[in-house]
């Protein structure tokens, strides 16, 4: 029977969140974002801390070099602690970046008072939050702050496991963990 609802589930779709510098810095909204996360039922792949070097900061946002923005994010990308996470679930990309809401915060508060960003941003560049906007910057973005995730693996023998219901939640290390039996 697990097996038939296997076959049937749409494929889990993989996304890159980043809760910025600014929320990470309190921790009670960090903690509120990464309920939010739980609450929409988003699968926590992978999550970790990390704080960026300028130049890190420079790499991620080199698309943007150029443009009235750029110096102030990569400076604010790369002044204090971060938190990235891959998530999972049907159409993620679009689920996370509803969930985010809009990119400027006087827009968010507006349209979107729910919204991590309505919520919790300050100005366009600290809003809380960051997501990929596409499967190709999804994949590029996950590479860019999870290199050794393989991918092709997760999908092969995760995925399945975790889209019929095999999973748990680790508490301790924040994490959807797959397992042998339904949670």
């Amino acid at each position: 029977m697990v097996f038939l609802a296997v076959r049937r589930a749409k494929a889990l779709q993989i996304t890159l969140a980043i809760i910025k510098p600014d929320a990470v810095a309190h921790p009670l909204i960090s903690e509120a974002i990464h309920q939010k996360i739980l609450d929409q039922q988003f699968i926590v792949v992978r999550s970790k801390e990390l704080i960026w070097r300028r130049d890190d900061s420079e790499r991620f946002y080199a698309e943007h070099k150029g443009r009235f923005f750029y110096q102030r994010l990569v400076e604010f990308m790369s002044s204090g602690p971060m938190r990235a996470y891959i998530l999972a679930r049907e159409n993620a990309i679009s689920h996370w970046r509803e969930l985010m809401g809009p990119t400027k915060t006087y827009r968010a508060r507006y349209l979107s008072p729910e919204s991590i960003r309505g919520k919790y941003g300050l100005t366009d560049t600290r809003n809380t939050t960051h997501g990929s906007d596409s499967l190709d910057s999804a994949e590029r973005e996950i590479a860019f702050f999870f290199p050794e995730f393989n991918k092709k693996c997760w999908y092969e023998m995760d995925e399945p496991l975790i889209r019929a219901g095999y999973y748990s939640y680790s508490k301790e290390q924040q994490i959807h963990m797959p397992c042998m039996t339904s949670s």
